[in-house]
């Protein structure tokens, strides 16, 4: 009897062995690609989707991690070979570009409604291009002055409440002198001159903004001629040189300048909280943007989910982005990065980011009108790379009439040379 009980058990192991197996094999299997950014998010990814796959018996995930530095350059070399993912993340601003080639699946009619609905306005205004929605954030990010509140107090400044009443321009000239007169060598601003490429544009794009320019003409020609090289663009960025040129800014070599002490205050956004808050506590004071006559401005936009047209799983690719777009995994991703939470609820239930949160600041700029997203056009790639090579000009003393000429001249050059960007057939 033991004998038929022990065969009978072996036959049922086998044929549950082989169901499992056959579950396997059935299991939709999505590509997902995404950047190889900070330890603590590549975590919190990766357990994101071992909850998704352990979930779900249909559908399973497999995650790729591409190199931050290179990954644009990976995705279009992707793309020209035919060899793009089911989904992936891409940095926002380089969606219309991707959008505009017919790599991405727009995601209307993809994603449930309500988690469309509850999200923040930042979010949807960064992921639409030509009246449909192709990318999605589950964080946006904050850009502001961190400061030390010790520091402003000696040197008799104000310390603005919100961006409504964020320090004019001379006002933030008068700090800087006030601060640097108390320091030994004089440099008491970091603007993270030790970053490289898109930071640039997201940190400074801006000042021109605030001094009432922009990068291009977003009214409708879409081109930069005598709006990145016209005079309130010049005002702004002749402020910007005028920082270098007096001594105020620390070239941040070792990454340490803020923390450290050598600076009082720190242009840089929502990733540098923990570590500012780990070194000052409560003496970390966080500031909106100065100013410089049209209001205060400031970045909006980070990396964001698309599907891809290639994509044979869209409709399991979009469920795991509506995962991740859960409130519980949106703040798991949030308490990593210590980035804005992208949803409405996760935003409430943030202990940073809702009403009494330390970096409600970023909030109310994402919600209050004061955060403008970078161009909404295939362009942006060569916008930001001409600004960039602007900025460095200026940053080094160079004129700042013919860097911007330049930059202008480059980005209407491609506008020209791609017929306007017409919309995709």
């Amino acid at each position: 009897m033991l004998r038929y009980l022990l065969i009978g058990l072996a036959v049922l192991l086998a044929a549950c062995g082989e169901q499992a197996g056959k579950q396997a094999s059935t299991a939709a299997v999505i590509d997902v690609w995404a950047h190889a950014g900070q330890a603590s998010e590549r975590r919190v990814l990766e357990q994101q989707v071992a909850r998704f796959n352990a979930a779900r018996k249909t559908t399973r995930v497999q995650l790729t991690f591409i190199p931050e530095r290179s990954y644009n350059a990976q995705i279009q070399a992707a793309a020209v070979a035919g060899d793009l993912p089911d989904a992936l993340e891409f940095d926002g601003p380089f969606l219309f570009n991707y959008a505009w080639q017919g790599h991405l699946q727009p995601l209307d009619g993809l994603l449930a409604a309500r988690t469309l609905e509850g999200l923040l306005p930042s979010i949807v205004s960064q992921g639409e291009y030509l009246g449909h929605f192709y990318g999605v954030g589950t964080f946006d990010s904050g850009l502001g002055l961190y400061a030390r509140r010790s520091a402003l107090e000696t040197a008799g400044a104000r310390i603005p409440s919100g961006p409504e009443n964020a320090w004019t321009s001379d006002e933030f000239v008068g700090v800087l002198k006030s601060l640097a007169s108390r320091d030994p060598d004089g440099m008491v601003l970091d603007l993270k001159l030790n970053y490289s490429g898109e930071w640039f544009t997201y940190a400074f794009s801006p000042l021109l903004q605030s001094a009432g320019g922009d990068l291009i003409d977003r009214g409708g020609r879409g081109t930069a001629e005598g709006v990145l090289n016209g005079p309130n663009a010049v005002t702004a960025m002749r402020i910007l040189q005028n920082w270098f040129v007096a001594g105020y800014v620390d070239p941040n070599v070792d990454d340490a300048a803020f923390i450290s002490g050598r600076v009082a205050l720190s242009w840089a956004g929502h990733w540098e909280y923990p570590r500012y808050a780990a070194a000052l506590g409560d003496d970390l004071v966080l500031l909106p943007l100065p100013d410089l006559g049209a209001g205060s401005r400031t970045g909006q936009g980070s990396w964001v989910w698309g599907i891809t047209r290639r994509s044979g799983n869209q409709q399991a690719a979009a469920r795991f982005l509506e995962f991740l777009l859960e409130p519980d995994e949106v703040l798991a991703m949030a308490s990593a990065n210590g980035a804005v939470p992208a949803t409405r609820l996760a935003v409430e239930r943030s202990p940073l980011y809702g009403v009494a949160g330390k970096l409600r600041l970023f909030t109310r700029q994402l919600l209050g009108g004061f955060s403008i997203p970078r161009p909404q056009t295939p362009a942006y790639p060569v916008i930001t790379s001409a600004f960039q090579q602007a900025v460095a000009d200026i940053r080094n003393n160079g004129d700042i009439q013919t860097a911007l000429d330049k930059a202008a001249g480059l980005i209407d050059q491609d506008i020209r040379d791609n017929k306007g960007y017409p919309p995709p057939d």
